[in-house]
């Protein structure tokens, strides 16, 4: 009987590298898939950013002066659903396998399992 998992992880990486490790040493994996926010990586670049903020000092009659003020950006103009990196692990595989695949995803760092058992 075919079967389907699917797990929770903080991070994709941490989601790689079970997943990588399911399909070396389980028997039975037919196909493993993951699914994350990938703005979130983008708000994870500019997190370590650095921001520049105009500030006009002065008005002359021909133009205007100006000064560059620049500070390291903060996570804080990130909202927080988008610095989320919560990925989602979809593992197809044979009945048979499911404990020793829960049992891995478990010990790799893996939350809300849902399998049929």
């Amino acid at each position: 009987m075919v079967t389907r998992i699917t797990a929770e992880f903080e991070y994709p990486e941490l989601a790689e590298a079970a997943l990588s490790r399911l399909r070396s040493s389980v028997k039975g994996v037919y196909s493993t898939s993951f699914v994350y926010d990938r703005i979130s990586d983008k708000a994870e670049r500019l997190s370590r950013g650095t921001m520049y903020s105009i500030l006009p000092t002065a008005v002359t009659t021909h133009n205007y002066l100006t000064a560059v003020l620049d500070s390291p950006a903060s996570k804080d103009i990130i909202p927080e659903p988008r610095r989320s990196r919560k990925t989602t692990v979809f593992i197809v595989c044979d009945g048979s396998s499911t404990h020793n695949i829960c049992s891995i995803l478990t010990a790799m760092g893996g939350s809300n399992i849902d399998s049929p058992q």
